[in-house]
């Protein structure tokens, strides 16, 4: 099968398909390519079409057994696990399968290759694992944290009373103000615990994310106070008020925003925006297709590939003094609103963290 043997119609449907289709025929040549299949290859038809597939795919032989295969048995072949393209260099996971292509009187006369994009669904599986630990660890510790509770307030106020009993000008002053000051620290990291392990859900109502998302820059460029930080945002005003918990994104966004701050103590640029992505889709059966995404990015010194895989595990922070915690209770509050966080990062190149939200909105008044 090749250009000439597809009528307009059919070529017109084929190339708005948003899997990648690459024909081969019996002698091994590409016959067809669709502008996906462009895109996921990072090759163009025009130095594709008429060359030799294991010629031009050299470089990923799992397809390349997988068409020689299916040519030779006639046996359909999907793989799911092992492919990986990395178009202009970004790494793709990738569902491949190979079908013989048929006459109608059952002759064989080439093998159908389809390529489809699982980068959106190995992130969605991502942040189910992601949601599930912190789920087991939230529960953990609100066990631990009732238990701390109570004999940390003892500790706290015998403190209290020592520091009251001693004379003000005492050199001793100085331990149960360290004490006191100790306790505290715990006390906050037992509340953010708790917090993580709340089970209140979101309470949904009609949110605008442009006038939390504005209120939270305009704080936090006083907070900013004199270091040479500029802000920019770009968001896109078609997005209409969503249904969401407000104070929780609003806990949200001004975690995310305070640590990328901090994150440029010498000086740097914030940005801050937000878009409609229409790819996203949250699950097969679920009728909602379209998320919003909204992005804070810095440029701060960024974070290594080590411990970009740990950011958002309890307890793990590149901060001094940092508990972990508060990327770890955002996640847990976007995961509530069937969304997503995503961590993009490299040393020396700051970090764009991304919340993805569905683009749910309230019913129309009849």
């Amino acid at each position: 099968m090749s250009h000439e043997d597809l009528s307009e119609y059919g070529l017109t449907v084929l190339d708005s398909v948003g899997d990648g289709v690459i024909v081969i025929n019996r002698e091994g040549a590409v016959t067809l390519m669709n502008p996906a299949a462009e895109e996921m290859t990072g090759r163009s038809r025009r130095q594709v079409l008429g060359s030799c597939f294991v010629d031009t795919f050299v470089a990923e032989p799992v397809l390349v057994e997988m068409v020689g295969r299916t040519a030779s048995s006639g046996v359909s072949l999907s793989d799911q696990d092992n492919v990986v393209l990395c178009p202009t260099g970004r790494v793709m996971p990738v569902n491949a399968t190979t079908f013989p292509l048929l006459r109608p009187d059952g002759e064989a006369i080439g093998v159908i290759l389809t390529l489809r994009d699982l980068t959106s669904i190995r992130e969605l599986e991502a942040a189910v694992r992601q949601a599930d630990r912190l789920s087991t660890l939230g529960t953990l510790a609100a066990g631990l944290a009732h238990e701390v509770k109570n004999p940390l307030g003892g500790i706290k106020g015998a403190a209290q009373l020592l520091e009251r009993e001693l004379d003000s000008d005492s050199e001793l002053l100085e331990y149960p103000r360290v004490m006191i000051k100790e306790a505290e620290r715990i006390d906050k990291i037992i509340r953010q615990l708790l917090e993580l392990a709340s089970p209140r859900g979101p309470r949904y109502q009609p949110v605008n994310l442009h006038m939390v998302l504005g209120d939270i820059m305009l704080l936090q460029r006083e907070a900013a106070g004199s270091r040479e930080v500029s802000v920019t945002t770009a968001f896109d005003p078609s997005i209409p008020p969503i249904m969401a918990d407000e104070a929780q994104l609003t806990q949200v966004f001004l975690n995310l925003i305070r640590n990328a701050l901090e994150a440029m103590s010498e000086g740097g640029r914030l940005t801050v925006s937000s878009r409609v992505l229409a790819e996203y889709q949250l699950a097969r059966n679920e009728s909602i297709s379209r998320m919003v995404a909204v992005e804070v990015s810095d440029t701060g010194p960024g974070i290594s590939v080590e411990n970009l895989a740990k950011v958002g595990t309890p307890f793990f922070s590149t901060k001094d003094g940092g508990t972990g915690l508060g990327v770890a209770i955002c996640q847990k509050i976007v995961a509530e609103h069937r969304g997503m966080l995503k961590i993009d990062s490299k040393p020396g190149q700051g970090t764009r963290i991304t919340v993805l939200l569905p683009l749910i909105q309230s019913p129309a008044k009849g």
